[in-house]
This record gives C-alpha cells, sequence and structure tokens, in this order.
C-alpha cells in the first residue's frame, strides 16, 4: 500500500487519507465530494488555523497580510498563481493580520507581507516582504529540501 497524506477539505473541513500517489489526480473530499486541492489560497482565522495545521500532512506557506498593505496586493498574484501550479504539493493559505490579530500576535508577525511555511504544525522557515514568482518557488523549495 501506498504511503498517504492527510489532507483537510477547505469546504467541509474533513480530514481525508489521500495515498501519495494520488495526490495529482484531483482527489475529492469523502464526505462533501469536493476537490480538496482548489488552486488558490484558503483563508485561515482564529477559528480553523490550529486544527488545519494539524490535521493537514503537506506542508502550508501562509502569507499573513492586510487589505491596506501595497506589497501584500503587489504579492498576491504571486501567491495565486503559485496556489494554482503547486496545489498538490503546498497548501497555500492567508491570514488577514487586521481581522485576526491574536494569529498576528502568536506568530509575532512584525511586517506584512510575512510568509512562514508549516510542515507537520511546526513552522519551519520565515521570509518577510513581497517576492516574485521565481523567489518564492525557490524559497518554498529550499525551505522543503532541508
Amino acid at each position: 500500500m501506498s504511503p498517504s497524506a492527510h489532507v483537510m477539505c477547505p469546504y467541509c473541513g474533513q480530514i481525508n487519507r489521500v495515498p501519495q500517489d494520488r495526490l495529482q489526480q484531483d482527489p475529492k473530499c469523502g464526505g462533501c465530494k469536493q476537490a480538496l486541492f482548489i488552486g488558490k489560497p484558503i483563508e485561515l482565522g482564529n477559528s480553523n488555523f490550529d486544527r488545519y495545521m494539524a490535521n493537514t500532512g503537506l506542508p502550508v506557506v501562509v502569507d499573513f497580510w492586510a487589505s491596506w498593505c501595497g506589497p501584500c496586493k503587489m504579492m498576491a498574484p504571486v501567491f495565486e498563481q503559485l496556489a494554482a501550479e503547486m496545489s498538490s504539493r503546498v497548501v497555500f493559505a492567508k491570514v488577514n493580520t487586521e481581522t485576526e490579530q491574536n494569529l498576528a500576535g502568536q506568530y509575532r508577525i512584525q511586517s506584512i507581507p510575512t510568509l512562514a511555511l508549516f510542515r507537520s504544525g511546526r513552522e519551519i522557515n520565515r521570509m518577510a516582504g513581497a517576492m516574485d514568482t521565481t523567489s518564492l518557488r525557490q524559497w518554498i523549495d529550499q525551505s522543503l529540501s532541508k
């Protein structure tokens, strides 16, 4: 039997076990039958952040941002593009630091945008500032290869 990864459904929150060799085959949620990988960043907040981090077997890149932040707005299309390209390997999530101030404080976000990469619920790397597509992809790949 192939090793599997736990993937939390972005729609209903059910935890799905997906064989590694099927991650790139557009798996569906066993509960709501929606696609597990939606090809765009998911919104995380106080109500679902910890549960999501504890129950997904894929690495998660979190963009801590705010609506008034110019560099955040510049980087948003880059983040969305990579979310579509890498959706079966890495989950892309966004946390609005204005509405989720407790999370911003908990993770000591001092400037935005700040990107944090989590694996198995633990932060493994962090980068402050906007990045272009190539730089962001390289940062993710280098961080995951450590």
